[in-house]
């Protein structure tokens, strides 16, 4: 068994209140977690307006598989024009 853990640092530019930032993750969150079945939560940033910390994780028999859905993930944060990722970590364990 192999769990895939992943931080996403995200900035969100233009939010001016600690509601705008919720509806923009929430919507991002369930959007991840109905696409690729895994765990997604806010683990840092939590007062802040415009910083917040993602972290995923995902369970699989193949470090590749998780790996690559981690990588689909960012891929899907990345491409949402609400935020800019700042960085990622993914660890397999």
């Amino acid at each position: 068994m192999v769990v895939g853990v992943c931080t996403i640092d995200l900035h969100l530019p233009g939010i001016g209140s600690l509601k705008g930032k919720r509806q923009i993750l929430l919507s991002l969150k369930d959007r991840v977690k109905k696409t690729y079945n895994v765990s997604i939560a806010e683990v840092d940033g939590n007062d802040l307006w415009q910083r917040a910390v993602l972290g995923v994780a995902c369970v699989s028999n193949d470090g590749r598989h998780a790996r690559q859905m981690l990588d689909a993930v960012v891929s899907e944060v990345r491409a949402n024009p609400s935020v800019e990722l700042i960085e990622h970590h993914v660890e397999l364990l």
